[in-house]
């Protein structure tokens, strides 16, 4: 069976790591993965979306609207956008940071109210968490993607420390520790 991740952000945020982590963490269980970046730009403030397909034989790295079994959502709005691709029974793991786009910087709109509350009013299972304070207060602003990895690992079956291993694969040695503590944070209790 195919399970499918959207990791949804804005440029500049830390996705395409988030992806390359959660990649190789599955490949290292065994799994065959396909990720892909679809679109977006990786300039700061354009949108991204990168699909993590795995499963025993994946065929194709793109996810279809309704396929998502987890939409990984670095910011509330990116979660909004893309909750067509979630499955009925999916999942949205998202930060409750709010990044104007620029419609809102340019004052042609303003920044949709209660985003988190609409989407579960439909529906929606929706994990929210304020990813940036635990990423400050794990020593960096730019660790948001590890505490939403953090986060997405208590709904795998995958223990906390293969999930450990991985971050220390695949982050820069200088960086190991803060990712780390980031990485708790963003799982909390069990």
């Amino acid at each position: 069976m195919t399970k499918n991740i959207m990791i949804v952000g804005v440029g500049g945020q830390g996705s395409l790591l988030a992806s390359k982590l959660l990649g190789h963490l599955l490949l290292s269980e065994g799994y065959d993965v396909k990720v892909s970046e679809v679109h977006g730009m990786s300039q700061r403030g354009g949108s991204v979306v990168t699909y993590v397909r795995f499963g025993e034989k994946v065929y194709s790295p793109i996810i279809d609207q309704g396929e998502a079994d987890f939409i990984v959502s670095f910011e509330k709005l990116e979660a909004a956008r893309y909750v067509s691709y979630l499955k009925p029974d999916g999942r949205i793991v998202t930060n409750t940071q709010e990044i104007d786009p620029i419609p809102v910087t340019t004052g042609q709109t303003s920044y949709p109210e209660d985003l988190v509350d609409k989407m579960r009013e439909m529906g929606i299972r929706v994990d929210a968490m304020d990813c940036l304070s635990l990423a400050n207060e794990a020593g960096s602003s730019k660790a948001v993607n590890i505490v939403l990895m953090g986060r997405l690992s208590r709904y795998f079956d995958i223990p906390a420390d293969k999930w450990r291993q991985a971050i220390r694969e695949c982050v820069p040695a200088k960086f190991t520790e803060l990712n780390l503590k980031a990485f708790e944070l963003g799982r909390g209790e069990d």
